[in-house]
């Protein structure tokens, strides 16, 4: 009997619950099976709009982590996971491949797109391009669609629960109502929330306020006796009602008007940082493999040439910490993504500590700003820490990937994001290093706009905002970047020169009217600053800040400091200067915002979530002058509509040539603008009108 079928032998038990029978080296054998569920065309929206027929992959992946490899150990209580019989730590995530029915089609190209909060398709593409998801996230409730991964909880060594504090706050909840579902994140977590460890915690604390500022602030707190609260379910049971680890209940009642904070101890954390190695795993499969540990092919292998990933939002943050911490590097040394595209990106995300929160965002006392976010080294020395960079674990393994980062406005003002140019002290522009490029989408919210040439703005008041939603868009932009970092991924051809807003240009600001130059526009209230700060946090002595990982001990954090926060400056109509403009953006019909500020509620007057916002021009002269408008109307900047389809043509044209818009878009826009009733038809205008148009035109070739 050969030394591998003795071993075979003696893991066939445990070998039953994972597949993992074939003799492999351990460097090999992560991905130990791999479950192909279903396998159908593509639909046919996506294949009619692609050369190439796609057929789409569906499965689940099983897998096991070392906690002993070095390439693990960052991973957070990962050593406190239930091992199988090897030591190792498994999880299952699901999968979703879109592969060229005829591979010899195949590009060569994998991009693999990260899902936010487990929504997320493979996309197939006129290129050949091999497209994954997979889940990564472990506390999103698996549906029929979405993607997951099943995470470990964490235990003592003896098997007792681990327990923590953890915080959730309610606010603008129904007057009069006593029961309400506890939410741990502001965006995007799980419906039920880590359970307390004991329902009749006595230090667990409630506390309402009536105001608070964006930095911590409060006014009006009120401490609600333990006894007048219960961890309950009171809708159909009077107080203290039914117990449920999963709400709160309030014996008076709630104040519509107030806000709730809610501190107690929480128990069973999942290991959520096995996504980074799950996804890191699964990426080296798809890529190197020839068949996973039991011998299932592997249905790309030989495929595979170059990896690039590609995230929007949490997604993008997602990469930025998966590059941080290492996982750039499979555990045989090999990189895993060649090219990295995190977008709309301005934070971490929030998964390597105890009790995490993948889901947060940026409101009040969330982490994920407090790690490093500067691709360059940069001294942080207004918070007392050593000098870093997301790069530094990637450049002693040389598995750098080559970076394009690209946001937009609503994340300098809504994400935080001005540290990862300027840093802390905002002093100086951080270089950024010969692998990495960076574009800004000016005037922009968050994801992007609609798009197209419509001046109305009959959609006020959307998601609770005060000002309609702006339209700017972002999408024909992300295209060229994407094809830019494949070229630069795959044959060296280097994208533009980074356009962003610098502060040794002049074109970043602190984040006030004044400084930003922002002008006085009929019905537009400049609140003070709609922005939210950078906050210094102290989450306590075992939290490893520039990692987002380690242990929060103290909730809430105490805030040491409030940050610098800048952001772009703006022109005469209130329109940014400065980055990678649209093309609606260089032929504007209003001001593209990227704050808004709240209608109504707790925080009415403060910035809103993370919505832009748009304020048309006057249609004519006559309008503009009724209201005291100082911003040029439509008809006096661009006459009649072909004035104006003049001026789109050139900045698409434009576009084109710098490699920031691709043909099929530039032709697309310009069609859209010539169907659109931005302005009357020359025939249908004064020969005044004409005359401006001709002018606008001339003006645009130049």
């Amino acid at each position: 009997m050969t030394r591998c079928n003795r071993r075979v032998r003696a893991l066939a038990f445990a070998s039953a619950l994972t597949g993992a029978l074939a003799c492999v080296p351990p460097a090999q054998a992560q991905v130990t099976r791999l479950e192909i569920l279903t396998r159908e065309p593509a639909p046919a929206r996506q294949s009619t709009a692609s050369a190439v027929p796609y057929e789409i992959l569906r499965g689940r992946v099983h897998g096991e982590v070392d906690p002993a490899d070095p390439h693990n150990r960052i991973i957070q209580d990962l050593a406190l996971a239930p091992r199988n019989s090897r030591g190792r730590v498994e999880y299952v995530a699901t999968f979703a491949l879109a592969v060229p029915v005829d591979r010899a089609r195949a590009s060569g190209v994998l991009i693999y797109r990260v899902v936010n909060r487990g929504n997320g398709a493979p996309e197939p593409d006129a290129e050949g391009d091999i497209s994954l998801v997979s889940g990564w996230q472990g506390d999103v409730v698996p549906t029929a669609v979405n993607q997951t991964i099943r995470a470990p909880i964490a235990r003592q060594p003896d098997g007792s629960s681990i327990t923590g504090p953890v915080i959730a706050r309610f606010v603008d909840l129904p007057a009069g109502s006593h029961t309400t579902p506890i939410r741990l994140s502001s965006i995007g977590s799980s419906p039920e929330p880590y359970p307390p460890a004991s329902l009749d915690d006595p230090s667990a604390t409630l506390t309402s306020y009536a105001s608070e500022s964006p930095t911590g602030v409060h006014t009006g707190t009120r401490v609600i006796p333990r006894a007048a609260w219960a961890f309950a379910d009171c809708r159909t049971v009077a107080f203290p009602g039914t117990p449920d680890p999963t709400r709160l209940c309030v014996r008076d009642g709630f104040d519509a008007s107030r806000l709730y904070q809610l501190v107690y101890t929480a128990k069973d954390p999942l290991v959520l940082g096995i996504g980074l190695a799950a996804t890191r795993d699964i990426v080296s499969f798809f890529r190197y493999a020839a068949a996973d540990a039991a011998g299932t092919p592997n249905p790309v292998a030989g495929l595979v040439k170059h990896t690039i990933s590609i995230g929007d939002s949490q997604s993008g943050n997602f990469i930025k910490t998966f590059i941080h911490l290492g996982f750039d590097q499979d555990v045989a040394g090999r990189i895993v993504w060649d090219g990295a595209f995190p977008r709309i990106a301005a934070r971490q995300t929030p998964i390597n500590f105890r009790f995490a929160l993948p889901g947060g965002a940026a409101t009040l006392y969330e982490p994920g700003s407090e790690p490093v976010v500067w691709w360059g080294t940069y001294d942080d020395t207004a918070r007392g820490r050593p000098a870093a960079s997301l790069l530094d674990r990637c450049h002693a393994t040389n598995t750098c990937p080559k970076v394009i980062e690209a946001f937009g406005a609503t994340e300098f003002w809504r994400l935080r994001m001005s540290p990862g140019l300027i840093g802390t002290d905002a002093a100086h522009d951080i270089p950024l290093p010969d692998n990495v490029r960076r574009y800004y989408y000016p005037g922009t919210t968050h994801g992007g706009g609609r798009g197209g040439f419509q001046i109305d703005a009959s959609r006020t008041g959307v998601g609770g905002c005060a000002l309609p939603p702006n339209p700017n868009p972002e999408a024909d932009t992300t295209r060229a970047l994407t094809r830019d970092l494949i070229a630069w991924v795959v044959d060296g051809t280097p994208p533009p020169d980074s356009r962003y807003p610098r502060l040794d240009r002049g074109d970043l600001v602190p984040a006030t009217k004044d400084a930003i130059g922002f002008p006085d526009i009929p019905g537009v209230t400049f609140v003070g600053s709609p922005v939210n700060p950078v906050l210094d946090y102290d989450f306590g002595p075992e939290f490893i800040a520039n990692d987002l990982s380690g242990v929060i001990t103290i909730e809430p954090p105490r805030i040491r400091q409030v940050i610098p926060t800048y952001v772009s400056r703006v022109n005469a109509d209130g329109n940014e200067t400065a980055g990678v403009p649209s093309v609606l953006h260089q032929a504007p019909l209003g001001t593209y915002l990227g704050w808004n500020v709240t209608a109504s509620g707790f925080f009415a007057g403060q910035g809103c979530t993370f919505a832009g916002g748009y304020v048309p021009f006057a249609k004519t002269r006559a309008d503009r002058e009724r209201t005291h408008d100082p911003r040029p109307s439509v008809e006096e900047r661009y006459g009649t509509l072909e004035g104006y389809v003049c001026l789109v043509r050139a900045a698409a044209t434009q576009a084109q040539r710098d490699r920031f818009l691709l043909p099929d878009d530039a032709n697309r826009i310009v069609a859209e603008a010539e169907a659109s009733h931005a302005l009357p038809h020359a025939v249908d205008s004064s020969p005044q009108d004409q005359a401006i148009a001709a002018s606008a035109c001339r003006m645009s070739v130049k």
